[in-house]
């Protein structure tokens, strides 16, 4: 699967005050989404770097699924359990702060959304899947109109039961196609057939899921603006409501320091090692910027809707949980890898399946604990500087304020003079070229 890596926790004015603990001027908040990594694959992408198990661990006799799944299903009673401490029972009373909170906003909410990522969860029993999504809402609660996705790839072998998805409580199905072009797929090492795609869409309409989603990648090696512009076609004409749009890249986590017993990463194979080496020679910052200039213009003269930097919706069918990261709203996570945020602090669980369920299932009758991880407490140089940052990923930008405090004051002039900031009303926004170069802008602010 292709997705950002993006952090978030409180938007302000987003979340009820009588939910809040304050800490050093920061406020943590209860988890108004819930992240679930399923870490399993039938095989892994040269170029993913993910969290993924694939082969015997996922299939076949020795798969590792169902000891996850009981792994998983721990993690999520620990994880609430910790939440109802400090913020109360879903629908409970919470701690008040102060005396202007009300008895409405004394009451904390159930989760908005719900999201289960990997890896391929489609390969997940939807039994499994329907026991996992009301174990969540037993012990997190999930609002009457939460948005629920689950990720699935899209060839007949992987994709799942869609009728009983629905069932299982999925409305919303987001799929990995990644290329409707035949070359680019064997190129990118993905199982499936162009025609898949299609098929898997059909397959989910007539079910009943409610919003579907696809990811298609541009930058592909020795890809070209035609064999672009001709998978955003293929897409367009299954008539999805949402599109993802991603640019290959092709990290590097073990030199960035992100595969150690505690990372959220694993180990590059050597051969993904190679073939993203191989890749790189091949891939065109310019074509990339035409294929997604293209893109920005094809869309937007659709009636899509560009909400985020690589996110594209028909009205009403935003990823709300995406938007969460986005916001800054508090969320939860759970799965090896995964990444959680409570406004304060960070946390991520470490990659290693064998760790992860040592701890949540171990042998002899021992405590189950948490798994191992890490955490980063944010100070309020870096909330501001993340505000920012994920404020400006978005179609809404940042408020004109912002452009007088740290940290935008010191970048604003030189990217207004570069084009890669506007303003619109009273907003600061991205350009497309902003967007393009975000990361340039990024860096000088963080």
């Amino acid at each position: 699967m292709a997705r950002d890596r993006v952090a978030g926790v409180v938007a302000a004015g987003s979340v009820r005050a009588s939910t809040e603990l304050l800490v050093g001027g920061l406020a943590a908040a209860p988890p108004a989404a819930l992240y679930v990594h399923v870490p399993f694959c039938v095989s892994i992408c040269p170029y993913c770097d993910f969290v993924v198990y694939a082969g015997a661990a996922a299939r076949g006799p020795r798969n590792r699924v169902d000891v996850f799944l009981e792994a998983l299903e721990t993690e999520i009673g620990l994880r609430a359990d910790a939440a109802d401490e400090a913020f109360g029972a879903p629908g409970a009373p919470s701690p008040k702060p102060d005396e202007t909170s009300t008895d409405e906003a004394a009451t904390r909410r159930p989760l908005d959304t719900l999201y289960i990522g990997g890896g391929t969860p489609s390969l997940v029993p939807s039994e499994a899947i329907a026991r996992l999504v009301e174990l969540v809402r037993r012990r997190f609660g999930l609002a009457a109109d939460a948005e629920v996705t689950l990720e699935a790839n899209p060839g007949p072998d992987e994709r799942g039961d869609a009728a009983a998805l629905v069932r299982a409580g999925i409305g919303r199905l987001s799929i990995g196609a990644q290329s409707l072009d035949s070359a680019e797929l064997r190129r990118l090492g993905r199982r499936h057939r162009s025609e898949d795609v299609a098929e898997a869409v059909a397959a989910a309409r007539d079910a009943g899921i409610g919003s579907i989603s696809l990811d298609l990648l541009y930058d592909v090696p020795s890809g070209s603006l035609e064999t672009w512009a001709r998978s955003l076609e293929g897409a367009l004409s299954l008539a999805p409501d949402h599109l993802s749009l991603y640019a290959l890249t092709l990290d590097d986590p073990d030199a960035e320091g992100l595969t150690g017993p505690v990372g959220d990463h694993l180990p590059t194979t050597s051969g993904a090692r190679r073939w993203r080496a191989a890749a790189r020679i091949d891939q065109d910052d310019d074509l990339a910027a035409t294929q997604y200039q293209h893109a920005v213009d094809r869309l937007a003269a659709s009636g899509w809707r560009g909400y985020e930097i690589s996110n594209w919706a028909q009205p009403g069918h935003e990823s709300r949980h995406n938007l969460a990261y986005w916001e800054r709203r508090s969320y939860e996570a759970v799965g090896p890898g995964a990444h959680a945020f409570d406004g304060v602090t960070r946390r991520w669980n470490a990659a290693r399946l064998d760790g992860y369920i040592a701890a949540l299932t171990p042998p002899g009758g021992a405590p189950r604990t948490l798994p191992p991880g890490g955490s980063e407490t944010l100070d309020a140089a870096m909330a501001a500087a993340e505000t920012v940052v994920l404020g400006l990923r978005t179609d809404r930008g940042v408020p004109t304020t912002a452009r007088d405090e740290p940290p935008l004051a010191e970048a604003f002039d030189w990217a207004l003079d570069a084009g890669l900031l506007t303003t619109v009303d009273d907003r600061i926004v991205l350009t497309t070229r902003g967007r393009l170069l975000s990361n340039e802008l990024f860096s000088r602010l963080v």
